[in-house]
């Protein structure tokens, strides 16, 4: 029975902690962009395009 009592306040534990750094993510400003994240997955093949042939490799729609 003792155990149990133990691994809950442990647990418990756990969850405040990560409760706490949750909350000081959101006062730090951690999740206050969210319109940037959407517009760079729209950029990232271009760019992936681009390095490829600038590094001198082919692509496979010159063939």
């Amino acid at each position: 029975m003792g155990i149990i009592v133990i691994l809950i306040t442990i647990s418990l534990s756990i969850a405040l902690i990560f409760l706490g750094v949750f909350y000081w993510n959101i006062k730090s400003g951690q999740y206050d962009d969210t319109y940037t994240p959407s517009i760079r997955m729209l950029f990232d093949d271009k760019l992936k395009h681009e390095s490829q042939n600038k590094k001198g490799k082919r692509d496979s729609r010159q063939l």
